[in-house]
């Protein structure tokens, strides 16, 4: 009779309870909250994350960093946190498929940067396994990579002989030191410092980055190169044991808000930067378009390392050639879209 009584008690519990426990999740950063990667890429992924699942899967950006940019993938494969993001370049010669996305003068625009790179990696790249030990819910690119001097003749091609740059990871190195400058390896949260104390005299980077890490006070003059001197490719991955615990609902659910509409919304973010960037920089810092003799002197030297980095990738059992006629189409595809 007891056992009766409770029955329909417990069937009203048992609907009262959600279908599937909540899965929290840990996200590892290493840039501060009001940067625009954080704040307008990886704190709505979260959201949408938590959106998608119905609320079953709850993304959390850990309060403080883990340890350094170049560790963070392999927070993900070990699972120190739960989802990661980063510059593969940070990681020398680890990723060579990367290589495709960051060759110079590619095009202007991050989101169809970003999309393409998408497409390419989801359609050609991934089969050469880098990220195998990973679940990849994004790669996207930066805006395109341009040039920041204290002092030069602008329009002269060999305006960066002998000028120490400031670099970052990935193919920029060489470009750098092709063009016959001199590279300073540093990360991006130590350009300030090297600008200011004299170790370096300019610096390669997006529009974005001059403005958010307070470089144009430091800087007098800009050349803006079509299509970017360089792009920087970045990853968003997720421990690969967590992802397979997850329902497959749960699964689908989440690669709806990644992939190529993760890699969309960073490069809509980046363009979005760029364009606040370069605004910053009027009546402040003048940027010059590059001209005809520039680009084309940059490109004939530039020539042999797109040819070295092609082969990098062709290492690695992807068909190069077909890769980057892919990724121009896609680009061309995503500026007209």
């Amino acid at each position: 009779m007891t056992m009766t009584r409770l029955a329909p008690a417990a069937l009203a519990l048992a609907f009262a309870l959600p279908a599937q426990a909540e899965v929290k999740l840990t996200v590892a950063n290493w840039l501060p909250p009001s940067h625009p990667l954080v704040s307008e890429v990886i704190v709505p992924m979260t959201e949408q994350i938590s959106e998608a699942t119905g609320g079953n899967v709850a993304p959390m950006i850990l309060p403080a960093p883990l340890g350094p940019p170049p560790a963070h993938f392999d927070f993900a494969v070990n699972g120190v946190a739960d989802i990661t993001f980063g510059v593969q370049g940070y990681s020398p010669g680890r990723f060579k498929t990367t290589n495709l996305a960051e060759l110079p003068f590619l095009g202007d625009s991050a989101e169809a940067m970003s999309v393409a790179y998408w497409r390419t990696w989801d359609a050609m790249l991934k089969d050469a396994g880098e990220y195998d030990q990973v679940k990849v819910l994004a790669v996207f690119t930066h805006g395109p990579g341009e040039i920041f001097i204290r002092e030069g003749d602008v329009a002269d091609p060999d305006v960066l002989t002998g000028t120490k740059l400031r670099v970052g990871g990935g193919i920029v190195h060489e470009v750098a030191t092709t063009l016959g400058a001199v590279p300073v390896e540093g990360p991006s949260s130590k350009a300030y410092e090297l600008l200011s104390q004299g170790v370096a005299d300019g610096i390669l980077f997006p529009y974005e980055s001059v403005n958010f890490f307070g470089l144009i006070p430091q800087l007098k003059e800009g050349i803006s190169v079509p299509g970017g001197l360089y792009n920087t490719s970045f990853y968003i991955v997720m421990n690969k044991a967590k992802w397979d615990s997850l329902s497959a609902e749960d699964q689908a659910a989440i690669d709806g808000v990644t992939g190529e509409a993760l890699a969309r919304m960073a490069g809509q973010m980046w363009d979005r930067a760029d364009a606040k960037g370069l605004e910053a920089m009027e009546g402040k810092l003048a940027v010059t378009p590059a001209t005809d003799a520039q680009i084309d002197a940059w490109t004939a030297a530039l020539q042999p390392v797109v040819d070295a980095k092609l082969a990098e990738l062709a290492e690695t059992g992807v068909d190069a050639d077909a890769a980057l006629a892919m990724f121009r189409d896609e680009i061309a595809k995503a500026e007209a879209e």
